[in-house]
């Protein structure tokens, strides 16, 4: 399996998880980040100590001129992207809705709606046959909050979700025919920094023993499906919104 393979939020987590395991089946890769440079620099230089290929890219996906960028620095560097895991998420705070702060909602809404579909677009640029592109795979890193709902901790989260949930469906429909397919990971509750910076620290460890398999998953076993569906074992599975959540 080779190719180019854009994974935004990539300096922890699952991002980074799914950097490391695409940058292993030989996929030269672009480590995007936000705000942590050291972060993502050390990811980069995990993978090309491992003998792969990868730079780490900043750009803030709920912005146009950041993706835009994004996109060219890994034309400049590796050719087109022939496959894009949207993982970049936010969680601002934990509120119930009569609370949540308007500035909470609108950066959860642009970054992880908003910005899947910029990195779509740029992505569907590079990948359909009507930009000169030979296809590709794209996976979008929803969360099991689009079922459940997320009350009384993160709704506008789980509404964010249920939305790539939904445009998931959409896109694999429209691209199915150009050769781009489109899916989708519901990680249910996962042992992440993110997890443990979004308003209740303790909460993997409270919630762990309610799974029905009495953990969390770890992000290397949510990247392992999202590399599963970016490979050609997945070639008839478009559309699809993978639960990863423990029999959740």
């Amino acid at each position: 399996m080779t190719g180019v393979l854009v994974v935004t939020g990539a300096s922890r987590g699952i991002g980074e998880a799914t950097a490391v395991a695409g940058a292993a089946r030989g996929y030269a890769v672009c480590v995007n980040y936000r705000s942590d440079a050291e972060k993502a620099e050390a990811v980069a230089d995990r993978i090309a100590s491992d003998g792969g290929k990868a730079i780490a890219v900043g750009a803030d996906v709920s912005r146009e001129r950041d993706v835009l960028e994004l996109f060219k620095t890994v034309d400049e560097a590796f050719g087109p992207v022939t496959a894009l895991v949207n993982n970049a998420g936010m969680v601002p705070g934990r509120y119930r809705a009569d609370e949540i702060p308007y500035e909470d909602m609108s950066v959860v809404l642009l970054t992880n709606v908003a910005g899947v579909m910029l990195c779509c677009r740029e992505a569907l640029k590079r990948m359909l046959p009507k930009y000169g592109g030979g296809g590709g795979a794209i996976v979008n890193v929803s969360s099991m909050s689009a079922t459940l709902g997320a009350s009384h901790y993160w709704v506008h989260y789980g509404a964010s979700k249920g939305a790539i949930d939904a445009y998931t469906i959409g896109l694999a429909k429209e691209v199915a025919g150009d050769g781009v397919r489109v899916n989708a990971v519901r990680p249910g509750l996962i042992d992440t920094e993110m997890t443990a910076r979004s308003g209740q620290p303790g909460r993997v460890a409270k919630l762990a023993g309610r799974q029905p398999m009495g953990r969390a998953a770890t992000p290397e076993e949510v990247a392992s499906n999202i590399l599963f569906l970016l490979s050609d074992e997945a070639s008839y599975v478009a559309g699809a919104n993978m639960n990863v959540a423990g029999a959740l």
